[in-house]
């Protein structure tokens, strides 16, 4: 066994060989499915009479090789279409053809049209009908909710985010009372999620997007590494016709309240501004297609500052004099600066084959609001975030029963956040530390700059292997493999310390760590594998979905094997040795069915068990226990230790649903749903053999969630069609936060379990849209928010103990309008429209917050003086009125 040294546990040597060659094991072993990005269209051809028409043809308009043939009972089905609209041709020898336009396919899902032909009176005689989409969609068994770039380009949202919020259970990122990072993001049926803190590692405009599927509750075994839901984006692709599209706007915040958002008084339209143009089509290659977008966009927040002092000005603080060297302008001090594109080249040269390259890429350069550095803004640091997602698919059709497709992914994703690129800058030095006097401007900083320095980098190779088989009328069976391999890096390139020359506070900049606690960079390698069998049973209305999925995780480090003497510092104590975390595997199983009750509605039921692992910073972050060769029983804290060897986090989920259609025009869906939170990341002490206590991050939090939501649909009326959902539950558990029972233990409150609500837990939720369109003329669309207050922890005055029961109290509830109105017109090459939109149209200022916990309110407190300065800030607010005024054009 190693001894228990930095270098054994830093130095781990990799090689391209180890990283390339499980990917290339996977890709030689195993076949991929689309089902995440395409679904199936299926049905039953019959005469006037009803009898089957044996060897009917069923053809996709504009699909070269996709269609399928009637077997002998009349039904056909055909597979691997992806997400869209289509055009389908049923025909038969004798009878009339009918053309059915509009027909919806979403992801992952049976889209069934029966048809009944008549014979043919007139020869060449073609009937054509429009599709609705049907208020029911039987063959779901749970709740899945997907939005098509139709519907997203009507709604005043912009961005993946926004659409994903407002779906059902859905509250700011968390699903259905879940912990933020317990959502599985997907672009094109691939995971782009950061194994670091389980966030995606894209930011998606609506521009790109073709589909957006989000799944609320339980989900089906191809999915996994998430616990509360799931996202999948599909992509736009190019066509055969060369087309182009773009868009325009620029806006400001306007919410005539100058008291709350002060320097907002003015409309400036160029405040915010986005440009985007996308060209897709074909090449000069035979049978390629491609796609380029590419977006700009540009924004300076609503948060000001003014820029009285520069960092390097030299002020006496002692005697309380200041010389201020600014020029005294109004600084934008939450900028955002975005750059981002999507490529895509598709080839089906090859019979059978379909093969694409796909890159989408984000720059991110952004600046978060620091009210203590309101007169000093030029000592805000940025943060730089690249993320770059890309690799090929390919896709290969066996037969009209059976295709697969295996998808090779690179997600890289690097964040930089520092004020200057080398320790060693200069400017670091001249500028100095923060410095403030408290008796000037409430405590502004009024020298020096940020000097903290973090990065994270996380390279990871993703390989996908499925394969779809129909392997009769009523099973579909789906069979796949996943593997990633990260290397995943974390801490401060360089830092920069304090030291007494001479009894002067002197700072130093040093690139690499001279003692243990030093700040530092550290690099990982954690493998996840996983393996899935799933058969899709469908019998008419009857709809079984059951799978099994195996998980493999390897956080491929190691930990002390004796906790009491983690770093070997307790004299006569058994000695600590170094041993590897040991492997996770986990089997979860997924069970879900439909039933129809009638024509017109149906019951549904899903269970499964979901496994996560814990953002991988949970494990690595702090888990060099070798600072701890200094504790001492009531000595220094050094914080909650990470761990490497946690467990899975494991969700078990119920679910049970009634879809009904009202009318031709109203339908509903109900649903109950129950999560039981099990292994949650939490905080344990251990005592060593000194009687010292520290924490430790484990497998130690529970938690459960309960109840209900409901979704009314009214499908176009007129000009007119609305949605309209609610939301209720209860989401309790022992703490809110994985190091909120250490930090309970560190201010001498009680550390033991309690059953509370969670911070999120915000009771009732509705959303509701409205949209009236009157086609190739103009469009206005609104979509109006409600939600209760979240739990807070009230407060009687300041000082020790004078916290009430954790989260007993309820904040304030709120109401968000957005408003989007557009206006139609055609030119001779192009169909262009003009659009207004305005988010927070009532300028509502308090959404679940920042409050004064002595008072429940964000506006005052029971002690102004003390608390002046968090009175003075507007970053405790929600973002203000904003407006915005753009073009949009697409060619004909």
């Amino acid at each position: 066994m190693p001894a228990l040294t930095i270098k054994n546990i830093l130095s781990k040597p990799r090689t391209n060989k180890m990283i390339w060659l499980p990917l290339l094991m996977l890709i030689i072993f195993s076949f991929n499915l689309t089902a995440q990005t395409t679904g199936k269209l299926a049905g039953r051809i019959t005469d006037e009479s009803g009898e089957p028409l044996v060897g009917a043809n069923v053809v996709i308009v504009g699909a070269t090789h996709q269609g399928a043939a009637t077997d002998l009972d009349g039904y056909y089905s055909i597979l691997n279409l992806r997400a869209g609209i289509y055009t389908v041709r049923f025909g038969y020898i004798g009878y009339q053809s009918k053309l059915i336009e509009n027909i919806k396919l979403n992801s992952d899902q049976t889209t069934r049209i029966n048809v009944q032909l008549q014979i043919m009176v007139i020869e060449g005689e073609e009937v054509t009908i429009t599709a609705e989409r049907p208020l029911v969609e039987f063959n779901q068994t749970s709740s899945v909710s997907s939005i098509s770039k139709e519907e997203i380009n009507l709604l005043p949202v912009q961005d993946l985010n926004q659409i994903v919020n407002l779906q059902a259970g859905v509250i700011d990122g968390h699903f259905r009372g879940g912990r933020i990072g317990e959502v599985q993001y997907q672009v094109d049926g691939v995971t782009v999620n950061n194994p670091f803190n389980n966030s995606s590692t894209l930011l998606l405009d609506k521009s790109v997007l073709q589909e957006v599927q989000v799944i609320s509750g339980t989900f089906d075994a191809k999915y996994g590494q998430a616990m509360s839901g799931v996202v999948n984006a599909v992509l736009r692709t190019g066509s055969d016709k060369f087309e182009f599209s773009g868009e325009v706007y620029g806006g400001d915040y306007l919410p005539f309240d100058n008291q709350r958002y002060p320097n907002n008084k003015d409309f400036n339209p160029i405040t915010l501004h986005n440009f985007q143009l996308t060209l897709s089509g074909p090449t000069y290659l035979p049978q390629t297609t491609f796609l380029l977008s590419g977006r700009r966009y540009y924004g300076n927040g609503w948060l000001y500052g003014e820029r009285r002092f520069v960092p390097t000005d030299s002020n006496d603080l002692d005697n309380k004099i200041f010389y201020p060297s600014g020029d005294n302008e109004s600084v934008p001090m939450s900028t955002t600066r975005e750059w981002s594109g999507q490529f895509k080249i598709t080839n089906t040269s090859i019979s059978n084959v379909q093969l694409s390259y796909q890159a989408i890429l984000n720059r991110i350069v952004n600046k978060y609001y620091n009210f203590g550095l309101r007169l000093n803004p030029d000592g805000v640091k940025p943060n730089n975030t690249n993320s770059l997602t890309h690799g090929i698919d390919v896709t290969q059709t066996i037969s009209n029963e059976m295709f697969y497709k295996v998808s090779l992914r690179q997600n890289f994703f690097d964040y930089k956040s520092y004020m200057y690129e080398s320790v060693f800058d200069p400017r670091y030095l001249d500028a100095g530390e923060f410095k403030s006097e408290s008796n000037y401007e409430d405590g502004a900083i009024v020298q020096g700059v940020d000097l903290g320095r973090y990065l994270q980098k996380t390279n990871s190779f993703v390989a996908k292997s499925d394969f779809t088989w129909q392997l009769n009328r009523n099973n579909l069976i789906e069979l796949g493999l996943e593997g990633q391999l990260a290397e995943i890096s974390f801490g401060s390139p360089g830092f920069i310390t304090t030291t007494n020359i001479a009894g002067t506070r002197v700072l130093v900049a040093k690139d690499k760590p001279e003692k243990i606690e030093d700040p530092k960079l550290e690099t990982y390698h954690p493998k996840q594998f996983a393996a899935y069998f799933q058969d899709r049973i469908e019998m008419g209305d009857l709809v079984v979905r059951a799978g099994l999925r195996l998980e493999y995780y390897d956080a491929n480090a190691f930990i002390p094997d004796d906790l009491q003497n983690p770093a070997n510092s307790i004299s006569g104590s058994p000695n600590s040795e170094l041993k590897k975390t040991t492997v996770k595997i986990a089997l979860a199983p997924r069970l879900g069915f439909s039933f129809p009750l009638t024509d017109r509605a149906s019951i549904y039921f899903a269970y499964g068990h979901f496994y996560q692992m814990p953002g991988l910073a949970d494990l690595y972050s702090n888990s060099n226990y070798l600072i701890l060769k200094d504790l001492q029983d009531g000595g220094i804290s050094y914080g909650t230790m990470g761990n490497p060897d946690l467990k899975p986090q494991l969700t078990v989920q119920y679910e049970v649903g009634l879809k009904q259609a009202l009318s031709a025009l109203i339908g509903y869906e109900l649903t109950f749903f129950y999560k039981d939170i099990r292994d949650l990341l939490g905080s344990e002490f251990i005592s060593t053999y000194a009687a010292a206590d520290y924490p430790r991050l484990t497998n130690v939090d529970f938690g459960s969630v309960y109840g209900i939501t409901i979704a009314l649909t009214q499908r176009a009326f007129g000009p007119l069609s609305t949605t309209l959902d609610y939301t209720m539950q209860f989401a309790r558990g022992n703490s809110s936060d994985p190091y909120e029972t250490a930090n309970r233990a560190a201010s001498g409150k009680d550390s033991r379990p309690r059953d509370i609500s969670f911070g999120w837990d915000q009771r009732h939720t509705i959303n509701a849209t409205a949209t009236w369109i009157a086609p190739g003329d103009y469009s206005i669309s609104t979509i109006v928010r409600y939600g209760s207050g979240m739990p807070y922890t009230p407060a009687k005055g300041t000082g020790f103990n004078a916290d009430l029961e954790t989260n007993s109290g309820s904040k304030t509830g709120f109401v968000l309008v957005d408003l989007r109105a557009e206006k139609s017109f055609s030119l001779s090459l192009l169909d262009m429209s003009a659009f207004l939109r305005i988010t927070n149209l009532l300028n509502t200022h308090f959404v679940n917050g920042f409050i004064f916990s002595e008072t429940g309110s964000p506006d005052y407190s029971v002690n102004p003086l003390a608390d002046r300065a968090a009175l003075a800030n507007p970053g405790r607010f929600h973002e203000p009125r904003k407006i915005e005024l753009g073009i949009s054009f697409r060619s004909k």
